[in-house]
């Protein structure tokens, strides 16, 4: 049942936002309990709810090995995803998120060796700063995944902690005597926390091979600030924050406690305020797989944004099911939320999927018409969305991890010189490759492209707010947005089959959209009051 704006705030707080997780293939978490649902205290009168706009952007994760190959040895490299650049550019995209580049003997590379460095695979600093260099020229901003929370078990420093008492880098790491008697021992994830070493057991909750750093050592702090300000220096425009909820959230029976959920927004806050120093619009972005209550604290002069986690799960279950979402009435409260915490600088990051999830067109049942309606709700949604490397083409993939960062396909065969081949290919098909797509009007990578450019044409769909709106049509998805005086309806049809929705008639004080100026299907139509969808269709209206 749609409700509007006015409708019950019981609903939402009481609504638990479910999913868990983190960046390895360690096991994810279970559901969010109860206390992370939005506090219904929060929301006291409509006003109260006004989420505040926001910049708008859309931003195109990339895992380098997988993307573009420059010198022939089939893995990508720095210089292949520079050469490839322009096909970023002419998608719409501003801004890339690079998966990990750092040295790591990992192939996914979420166990750093060398904050400081670019793995050799990968190529060197100088292609790094020409990658910077030329996505800045196209007006493309690039975040790096920076992972503060563990190291690789490789690593200089913990390779001398786990000399023993004494060593330098001691204390730079979690030790007990034996995992046997170290306590609390429910892993966060829930996987056995501590590992076995040659000079006791040391924690690392999301496997033996990444260790954790102790935060509570000022050393590990002033380093990883430290780490955040040559990046920036050299030109990154912010970073993604991996495992952001546990720099202290270690175990499962203390992570939700305020005290530790206090030291990590304190030292979000305290690396957001060494990064100030450097660059103060540098966009930070974490990795907080939990509901809005736990988001929420990073929200206050710490993170700019968080992943919306539960937003993915509701577009892509509308999308699959093919049935309305009472989206702008969730979301314009979550805002309203995070508007009020962050003091109003929240810019949420609404996303499909990631480098850790099932891709789309597998959670959609292998449907193009439900991959592009998945698209369709993405992209009209507020804040800086992100788009997963290859999404734009139906590239299909579940778990294990490394079937979800397959090579790009840019041919429909396969083999041309830019293609990596640092693993097989397990879901190809000619059809899902920028070859077959690029000049097909219908395919779904000119669906991205179309819908990205809406947010270009249209402020209230760059910068606006979100708020409900009830079309009367359980097939029909709907939603307004705002940007200052510009205002924009938003309908689309879920289902297989016509939809029509019916306009009210103009009243004193409320919006009349008169004008069909958007749409994906050129049979949508608008005759008086009376606008007709075709199957999985998405328009826009104006007044």
């Amino acid at each position: 049942m749609r409700r509007g704006a006015k409708g019950s705030l019981a609903l939402l707080a009481a609504t638990a936002l479910l999913l868990g997780g983190c960046t390895t293939s360690a096991p994810k978490e279970s559901a969010v309990s109860k206390e992370s649902a939005i506090p219904s205290e929060t929301f006291v009168t409509e006003e109260s709810v006004a989420p505040a706009e926001g910049p708008s952007g859309v931003f195109y994760e990339v895992f380098v090995r997988s993307f573009a190959d420059s010198n022939g040895d089939g893995i990508g490299d720095l210089n292949g995803l520079t050469a490839k650049l322009d096909y970023l550019d002419r998608l719409g995209v501003d801004g890339l998120w690079l998966m990990p580049i750092q040295p790591s003997p990992s192939y996914h590379g979420y166990d750093v060796t060398d904050y400081y460095g670019i793995h050799p695979d990968y190529g060197t600093m100088d292609d790094f700063r020409k990658l910077l260099q030329e996505a800045h020229r196209r007006g493309i901003r690039v975040i790096m995944d920076l992972v503060v929370n563990h190291t690789s078990s490789e690593h200089p420093w913990f390779v001398d902690s786990a000399q023993g008492a004494g060593s330098k880098y001691r204390d730079w790491y979690t030790w007990a005597e034996n995992a046997e008697q170290a306590t609390p021992s429910d892993g966060a994830t829930g996987s056995d926390p501590w590992h076995k070493g040659a000079h006791g057991s040391y924690l690392g909750v999301f496997w033996g091979g990444m260790p954790d750093l102790n935060f509570d050592h000022p050393e590990v702090r002033k380093e990883m600030v430290a780490i955040g300000q040559y990046w920036l220096k050299e030109g990154v425009d912010g970073f993604r924050l991996d495992a952001a909820k546990h720099i202290f959230g270690d175990f499962k029976s203390t992570i939700s406690t305020p005290a530790v959920q206090q030291k990590n927004k304190s030292w979000w806050q305290e690396f957001r305020q060494g990064l100030n120093a450097v660059n103060p619009d540098a966009y930070l972005v974490g990795e907080v797989w939990d509901g809005a209550a736990i988001v929420a604290p990073y929200l206050d002069n710490a993170l700019d944004s968080a992943f919306n986690f539960d937003l993915a799960g509701t577009l892509l279950g509308a999308a699959a099911s093919g049935k309305s979402s009472g989206i702008g009435f969730t979301l314009s409260r979550m805002h309203g939320y995070f508007g009020k915490v962050s003091g109003g600088r929240f810019v949420d990051a609404p996303f499909l999927s990631n480098h850790d999830q099932t891709r789309v067109l597998n959670a959609v049942g292998g449907s193009v018409d439900r991959a592009k309606l998945a698209a369709s709700l993405l992209l009209t949604m507020p804040g800086n969305a992100f788009v997963y490397y290859g999404e734009e083409l139906g590239v299909a993939g579940i778990k294990p991890d490394e079937k979800l960062r397959e090579p790009f396909p840019w041919t429909r065969k396969g083999g041309s010189p830019e293609e990596t081949t640092w693993q097989n290919s397990s879901y190809r098909t000619e059809e899902a490759s920028v070859e077959a797509q690029e000049a097909d009007p219908k395919s779904l990578l000119n669906h991205y492209r179309k819908l990205i450019s809406w947010r270009a044409q249209l402020p209230a769909l760059r910068l606006g707010t979100i708020a409900s709106y009830d079309a009367g049509n359980e097939y029909v998805t709907s939603y307004l947005r705002a940007s200052g005086d510009e205002k924009a309806l938003v309908l689309h049809n879920m289902s297989e089959q016509l939809q029509t929705v019916t306009l009210p008639e103009s009243n004193a004080g409320q919006t009349s959209f008169a004008k069909l100026t958007l749409t994906t299907d050129d049979a949508a139509s608008l005759d008086g009051r009376t606008i007709s969808l075709p199957p999985y269709t998405t328009v826009v209206l104006i007044p």
